[in-house]
C-alpha cells in the first residue's frame, strides 16, 4: 500500500534548541527538494492551495527535505540552486548523502522573462506588434527568437552548475528528478495579494489579440519542454517527470480557480494530486 511521503523543512531536519533534528534515518529513501512556488505556494492565503510533494504517496517511506521558500509566488531557478541552506546540505557545512534530489524550475522563470518589454529583442521573449510574423504561423509568430535563444542559453547554464554542484560533495551523481509543465491558459486569474496574472498581462501589453492567446501559451510551453527534455538527455542520472497533458486547461476568460488550475499559472490542490500521481511512478522507479 502507498506511503504518504514526509515533507519537513530543513529547520526541522537540522533540529535546533531543545528541539532534536527530524529522525529522517527512520526513512527508506530520503530527498533533498528544491525549486519554484510548485514546490512552495502558488496562492494567498496559502491554503487555497497545495504543492507538488505534499500529495506524493510512494511504495517505500520517504522523507524530503524541502528547501523550497513559501511565500514566493515567483522564484528562478538560479535563485533555487544557488540557496545558500539547499547548497549547505547538498556539498557543504550541513551535507548529508540524499537517495534523490528533487526540483522544480523553468516555469518560473519563463513566466518572469515574459515580462520584459526591452527594447531589445534578445532581451525580451515576446516581439513587438511591427516584428510578428506572418499569419498562419501559430504562437511563434509572436515569439522573438533571440529572446528565447538568450532564455534557452539562460536556463541550460543554470542547470549545468547545478549539476556541477550536485557533484562536488556525498551526493555525487545522485539521482536528479525535475518536471515538465503543463499547458497553462493566460486568463484573469491572479493568486491573490497583488500577484498575477502573468501570461495575460504579457501578453496585453504586446498587443497580441485575444484568440491567439493560447497558441502563444501552448508554443512556449511546447519550448519548454523540449528544453527540459533536453537537459535530461545531455545529463547523468537526471530524470524528467512529463506531466504534459495532465491538467485539463482552464478557459481564458475562466476568473477564478477551476477543477485543476487554482489561478492562471498553479493547480489546485485537486491538480497537484494528478501531478503527484506522474512523480509517484517515477520515484519508485528511480529511488
Amino acid at each position: 500500500m502507498p506511503l504518504p511521503a514526509i515533507t519537513i523543512t530543513p529547520g526541522q531536519y537540522l533540529g535546533g534548541g531543545e528541539v532534536p533534528p527530524y529522525p529522517i534515518e527512520q526513512f527508506t529513501h530520503r530527498c533533498l527538494a528544491q525549486g519554484d512556488s510548485w514546490f512552495s505556494i502558488g496562492a494567498f492565503p496559502p491554503y487555497l492551495t497545495t504543492n507538488l510533494l505534499f500529495g506524493l504517496k510512494l511504495a517505500a517511506s520517504t522523507c524530503i527535505v524541502n528547501c523550497a521558500v513559501p511565500g514566493k509566488v515567483l522564484q528562478h531557478m538560479t535563485d533555487t540552486t544557488t540557496s545558500d541552506t539547499f547548497l549547505q546540505m547538498l556539498n557543504g557545512a550541513l551535507q548529508a548523502k540524499f537517495d534523490g534530489i528533487l526540483l522544480s524550475g523553468g516555469g518560473n522563470d519563463l513566466i518572469d522573462a515574459l515580462q520584459s518589454t526591452d527594447a531589445d529583442p534578445a532581451k525580451r521573449l515576446l516581439r513587438l506588434q511591427a516584428e510578428w510574423g506572418p499569419p498562419g504561423t501559430g504562437g511563434a509568430r509572436y515569439i522573438s527568437d533571440a529572446g528565447w535563444t538568450v532564455f534557452e542559453s539562460h536556463l541550460q547554464d543554470v542547470f549545468s552548475r547545478f549539476i556541477t554542484a550536485r557533484d562536488q560533495g556525498v551526493n555525487q551523481n545522485v539521482p536528479v528528478i525535475f518536471h515538465t509543465y503543463d499547458m497553462a491558459a493566460p486568463r484573469p486569474a491572479g493568486a491573490g495579494f497583488g500577484f498575477g496574472p502573468w501570461l495575460s498581462k504579457a501578453l496585453t501589453a504586446f498587443n497580441v489579440p485575444g484568440p491567439d492567446w493560447n497558441d502563444v501559451s501552448t508554443e512556449l510551453f511546447d519550448r519548454l519542454h523540449q528544453l527540459l527534455s533536453r537537459l535530461e538527455q545531455i545529463h547523468a542520472n537526471v530524470h524528467l517527470v512529463d506531466t504534459l497533458g495532465t491538467l485539463t486547461r482552464a478557459g481564458n476568460s475562466d476568473p477564478g480557480a477551476t477543477a485543476d488550475w487554482q489561478n492562471e499559472i498553479h493547480p489546485t490542490k485537486a491538480g497537484y494530486k494528478k501531478l503527484s500521481a506522474k512523480w509517484a511512478v517515477m520515484l519508485d522507479a528511480v529511488l
